[in-house]
């Protein structure tokens, strides 16, 4: 289920990143880091997300890219929970499709369920090895 789950995730997050891809640029330069993060990072993690979708298509490669999509969840996710918190003086948004809707708690809540399910997955696969 989880990998199914992160493979439908990073499918749709990494096209919809690619389709407008100067949208997203423009999102990730209105997050709180230095502007030259942002044309450094943009194509890195569209490419970390479609290249994690690829991975998790064959069983050979599966129990790594699962590994690294559940530690690149959990580092968005530590992010989300720095600005829920209010770490930083201003909020961005860069939420995709219906994420944007949920706000940032939910936003929260839906990431730590994939680092749950990411979590399970690696423990069972760790027992049929």
């Amino acid at each position: 289920m989880a990998i199914i789950l992160y493979l439908s995730l990073w499918t749709f997050t990494g096209m919809e990143k690619l389709m407008d891809y100067d949208g997203y640029l423009g999102e990730i330069r209105n997050q709180v880091f230095p502007l030259e993060w942002a044309e450094r990072l943009a194509p890195t993690v569209l490419t970390m997300e479609l290249l994690l979708a690829l991975l998790l298509l064959y069983g050979q490669t599966r129990k790594t890219a699962l590994l690294l999509s559940t530690l690149l969840m959990t580092v968005f996710t530590t992010y989300i929970g720095l600005v829920w918190a209010g770490t930083f003086p201003r909020v961005p948004c860069s939420c995709a499709g219906f994420l944007e809707a949920i706000g940032w708690n939910g936003h929260l809540l839906f990431n730590a369920a994939f680092i749950l399910l990411g979590t399970i997955g690696l423990m069972r696969q760790q027992k049929t090895t």
